[in-house]
């Protein structure tokens, strides 16, 4: 998994440091490989995580589940305090932090479930949510989009709980179903190739089928219709807004848009379509990262763990990538060079990793966590 969250660091920086658009116009590659899709495959494995803390392929009960829960819930306030703190950064970056601890509070009541149960939840959450999110989206307060802070925190504190559950970058309420797929796919046996296989090819075919399915909808005409009567100028036409639109939404589709916007497939809008191909994305990157990691043997999987160091402490690393984006701390040559950033996170990573040190700050959240909830136990 840490393969996997590696990937998913160096996707995200891919969003923040390049270019959406190459020269000509059209979509840049590490836009169309990385956009919503880096971001996603860290909620994803968020919620593979929490499964893999909360008893695996069996899911504690009790007096081992309460604690568990309170780990959780420490890691989510600390993790979201650390959001809040980066979110006054001048950084240019949308920080997801605050939002991801939202996740794992909301992730709680379903601890306990089985990969089945879990399975079928997600499935019905990504249709379900990002309907009810269109719904109530227009009674909420209006959004800010900076990152929240703790300023918002104490002067705004509705518009924060809006912004955090519907109305953000990441909104944590339809985002819930990255990481109840997340958490099913924890209940799994991940030592199985079989499951790392079905895994690859069921994320494959879904994310092709999110795709193919909502271009054909939105080819419709009253479907483009529907959706240039909403905020693009009269002028625009259809095709040339949804070219606009795949690039990505600020997190959700117009709060004031016809429902015709949740057939659309563009990064960060929360529609079922858009949920659906990133879910499916992420599904094939971890399948794969098993089934690599399965046929390299031993010797393969030290020097992965090493060169991919970095996806064991992401959440360093994001930190300082976010410090290392902020205005005049670094010349400008290094602050928007990707090669840097890589270099800088995967050196860093594969420090910590030969000399089997964790990072600081998952040091500090592990143990605030094992200070409140014990050592965990099955049982009643």
């Amino acid at each position: 998994m840490d393969v996997a969250r590696c990937l998913a660091l160096l996707g995200m920086v891919a969003t923040h440091v390049l270019v959406e658009r190459d020269p000509d116009g059209s979509l840049s590659v590490s836009q169309a490989l990385a956009g919503g899709r880096a971001s996603a495959l860290f909620a994803v494995l968020a919620g593979l995580s929490i499964a893999l803390v909360t008893g695996r392929d069996r899911p504690f009960t009790g007096v081992a589940r309460a604690r568990a829960s309170a780990a959780l819930v420490v890691r989510a306030a600390l993790v979201a305090a650390l959001g809040l703190l980066l979110g006054a950064v001048d950084s240019g970056i949308a920080v997801i932090l605050t939002y991801y601890g939202v996740l794992f509070v909301l992730a709680l009541p379903f601890v306990g479930l089985s990969a089945r149960a879990l399975g079928l939840l997600a499935g019905a959450w990504l249709v379900v949510a990002p309907v009810v999110s269109h719904l109530v989206r227009p009674s909420l307060p209006e959004r800010q989009f900076s990152s929240p802070t703790f300023d918002q925190l104490v002067g705004d504190p509705a518009g924060l709980l809006a912004e955090l559950t519907f109305t953000g970058y990441y909104p944590a309420v339809p985002w819930l179903a990255y990481v109840l797929v997340g958490m099913a796919v924890g209940r799994l046996d991940l030592t199985s190739r079989r499951t790392a296989a079905l895994l690859a090819a069921g994320g494959a075919v879904a994310a092709v089928l999110a795709t193919v399915v909502s271009r054909a909808l939105t080819a419709r005409p009253a479907v483009q219709e529907a959706l240039l009567t909403d905020p693009p100028a009269p002028d625009v036409d259809a095709a040339a807004l949804l070219d606009r639109i795949s690039a990505g939404l600020p997190g959700t589709t117009p709060t004031d848009g016809a429902w015709q916007w949740l057939l659309v497939v563009a990064p960060h809008t929360a529609t079922p379509f858009d949920l659906l191909q990133t879910i499916g994305s992420a599904l094939l990157v971890v399948g794969l990262c098993l089934l690599a990691l399965d046929v390299v043997g031993p010797a393969g999987r030290r020097t992965a763990a090493i060169f991919f160091g970095a996806g064991a402490m992401t959440l360093t690393l994001y930190s300082v990538h976010v410090v290392a984006r902020s205005q005049d701390l670094l010349p400008d040559a290094l602050r928007d060079s990707y090669f840097f950033h890589v270099m800088l996170l995967l050196g860093v990573g594969a420090v910590f990793a030969a000399t089997r040190t964790r990072g600081p700050l998952e040091a500090l959240v592990g143990a605030a966590s094992r200070a409140v909830a014990g050592r965990p136990r099955v049982g009643p």
